[in-house]
């Protein structure tokens, strides 16, 4: 089995998916919890946490299991994350495919001013001749 290749925060791109990133919880939001429509039994919980490494910060969007993972200072590998646009900026998250885990503190300093959440993007279409 081939080696996992990680990124960095500055390499994540709209529309994109398979990251494998490990990151600092800079800032746990609050947690929303939201009835679902297959019955009351069933409440999702979401959290939107800034998390970061040396190069920047992101926003990540947790959901149930996850947001119990998401405490300020807290180190979290992802794999298999992806790219989701909000609003036209990007948002991290681990859906089905993916896995979130708690992992050993890191010596990174997180790179505060590169917030990659706060870059609008456009969605332009491109009419080929």
């Amino acid at each position: 089995m081939a080696e996992e290749q990680f990124v960095k925060v500055d390499q994540l791109r709209p529309g994109t998916s398979g990251h494998n990133i490990i990151l600092k919880v800079v800032d746990a939001k609050n947690v929303e919890q939201r009835g679902r429509a297959d019955g009351p039994a069933r409440q999702m919980r979401i959290a939107e946490c800034l998390v970061g490494d040396e190069t920047g910060i992101i926003i990540f969007t947790a959901r149930n299991d996850q947001v119990d993972l998401m405490k300020n200072g807290a180190f979290v590998t992802l794999r298999n994350a992806k790219i989701d646009m909000f609003k036209g900026s990007m948002r991290l998250a681990v859906d089905r495919k993916g896995k979130i885990e708690a992992s050993e503190p890191d010596s990174f300093t997180v790179k505060e001013d590169n917030n990659l959440s706060l870059i609008e993007y456009e969605l332009i279409n491109v009419v080929e001749e």
